[in-house]
């Protein structure tokens, strides 16, 4: 069995004269990933493994759960291919990683986390809200044959308001 989190960054700041890469986190964003954060520590599974896109938001966004969840930072890495939107790096990713890792925790962008949650999890999500969790559960025993999992929890943040 797999499980795999994912986690849309939190809400960006256009307000800075920055590359797309570089935008940090607006109030609402800081606000919201600690909302979702707290929320789901007593409902998580602690992940092996924490990847997230390198591009700033989402960085931001995981650093403020792996604060609040207590997530060891040598399990977390930063990876340039999940800075994709179109979903094909984010399965990549997904797919290769090791068979040892049961439980998968991944920060990413739209609409790469909404098409991989509508293919592969058994109920439609029209669209993965930022600082969004989606937790999807796989009947496998590698990461390069899931396709179809179940989705055993959705955590958006205007459900804790």
């Amino acid at each position: 069995m797999k499980k795999l989190i994912l986690v849309r960054h939190a809400k960006s700041s256009w307000k800075h004269d920055v590359i797309d890469h570089e935008r940090p986190l607006n109030d609402r964003g800081l606000k919201d990933a600690n909302l979702v954060s707290k929320h789901i520590k007593a409902h998580l599974d602690k992940p092996d493994v924490v990847l997230s896109s390198d591009a700033y938001r989402a960085k931001h966004t995981a650093e403020i759960f792996i604060s609040n969840l207590k997530i060891a930072s040598e399990i977390v890495s930063f990876n340039h291919n999940l800075y994709d939107f179109s979903g094909e790096m984010l399965t990549e990713v997904i797919k290769s990683s090791p068979k040892t890792v049961d439980c998968l925790m991944v920060f990413g962008h739209n609409h790469a986390i909404t098409d991989f949650v509508n293919t592969c999890g058994d109920q439609f999500i029209e669209n993965v809200p930022t600082s969004g969790l989606v937790i999807i559960d796989f009947d496998s025993s590698d990461w390069q044959t899931i396709k179809s999992g179940h989705i055993i929890k959705t955590v958006f943040p205007k459900d804790l308001k």
